[in-house]
């Protein structure tokens, strides 16, 4: 059998991720020698271990280390490997995949953090290959390739930390990572208000990627509230949200139903439309505020308040409004412009726009996925954003006791 020894340190034993790769060495046809182990005294130590893995070819064996890769199995003793793209937004073959974990390659004898990092993405190295001090890797999406760059092939000199366990005293902790609608929810709000200080706090950014139903259910208010209160840094969402926002502060409807009583108001359903006619006739959405077309608001709160948006647009958009970026990928790219300081991540009633948030997203960022169907965060969850926690509940529910939350004094 042919064998290669791996190296994994961290959190490896409390956050079960040596029995979890010992499992996937056999799982995928091979066989293990524990080499090494020492194991960390309290919770606060790390643990590390050797293991010698084995299998009947070459080919097999690639593709365990592979696997076992994306969970901190390390090759500590080769540097990384890099070819040139062949084509402006092609990687080269074999090329790395990235996940969203903290992410290392080695190279001159030191390892070199990605930063920024992201899944699914590939490792473009830049500087001089001679001096490893200016070398800088950073996890770089297929369409920002250019003909040439050198882009990391190969999982050898790439080392992924796992995510650390999490910590039992934090009111997070009982949530645990499956998704229940059994929870208590004015524990877990409270928590988000608190972690959302200590962000603050620390120079951070809070983002907020929204759905529509915020408006719908009459959770815009507290939303604008949060906005003027200086607690939202930057806020992600699609044509609908800011439409049916803008609708309610223009005709008091969303999708042509009164806010305030519920009733269908006549000739309702053209609101929405008649709502973004007069934002492209004023320009846009600022234009409209400079022109007192627009008054109250969420969106009008963001432009008083100079908070930096990104609206995704989708096939299915009305108009759209002429703020919303129609081209995937140009949107994709403003949205990644917002992402670097943001140190919590709340995405609230929107299935898409959550999921497209958690894969930009390093998996060190608290992300709360917050919807009335479990399977919105679920899906999220699926999708590799492991770190995220899921709340379900009602919007409207969520925002009002977290406006209360932050009202209060710390």
């Amino acid at each position: 059998m042919l064998s290669e020894t791996v190296t994994l340190d961290g959190h490896i034993v409390d956050s079960l991720t040596l029995s979890k790769v010992l499992d996937l060495i056999l799982l995928h046809g091979g066989a293990y020698e524990i080499v090494r182990v020492r194991i960390g005294a309290t919770r606060a130590d790390t643990s590390s271990a050797e293991i010698d893995v084995k299998a009947d070819d070459a080919a097999q064996l690639e593709r365990i280390l592979h696997v076992i890769g994306q969970h901190g199995a390390t090759r500590p003793t080769e540097a990384v490997r890099s070819a040139p793209a062949p084509a402006r937004g092609v990687f080269p073959d074999g090329f790395y995949a990235t996940t969203n974990l903290d992410t290392f390659v080695r190279f001159g004898g030191s390892w070199i953090p990605v930063e920024p990092i992201e899944m699914d993405c590939g490792i473009l190295l830049t500087g001089d290959p001679a001096d490893p001090a200016n070398l800088s890797a950073a996890a770089v999406p297929m369409h920002r390739i250019r003909k040439g760059d050198r882009v990391v092939v190969g999982d050898a000199g790439v080392r992924v930390v796992p995510l650390a366990p999490r910590d039992p005293t934090s009111l997070f902790s009982f949530m645990g990572s499956d998704v229940s609608t059994e929870r208590p929810k004015e524990i877990v709000i409270a928590a988000v208000a608190r972690r959302m200080r200590e962000v603050k706090a620390a120079g951070q950014k809070v983002l907020l990627v929204g759905g529509p139903a915020i408006v719908h259910t009459g959770a815009a208010r507290s939303l604008e509230s949060l906005i003027r209160a200086g607690w939202i840094d930057v806020l992600f969402a699609g044509n609908a949200l800011a439409t049916h926002d803008i609708e309610r502060a223009l005709f008091g409807t969303s999708l042509g139903v009164e806010v305030d009583t519920g009733a269908p108001a006549a000739h309702g359903h053209e609101h929405h439309l008649r709502a973004i006619n007069a934002i492209r006739m004023a320009g846009g959405i600022r234009q409209a505020v400079e022109q007192a077309l627009l008054t109250t608001g969420i969106m009008h709160a963001l432009i008083e308040r100079n908070v930096p948006f990104v609206l995704a647009g989708s096939i299915r958009d009305d108009g759209p409004l002429p703020d919303v970026i129609t081209d995937s990928v140009q949107a994709q790219d403003r949205m990644r412009d917002h992402i670097p300081g943001i140190g919590i991540a709340l995405l609230v009633a929107t299935t898409l726009h959550s999921v497209a948030t958690g894969n930009l997203l390093p998996a060190s960022v608290t992300t709360l996925c917050v919807d009335s169907d479990a399977d919105t965060v679920i899906k999220l969850m699926d999708r590799g954003s492991h770190q995220a926690f899921g709340l379900v509940t009602d919007c409207e529910f969520f925002m009002k006791e977290l406006a209360a939350r932050l009202e209060e004094a710390p």
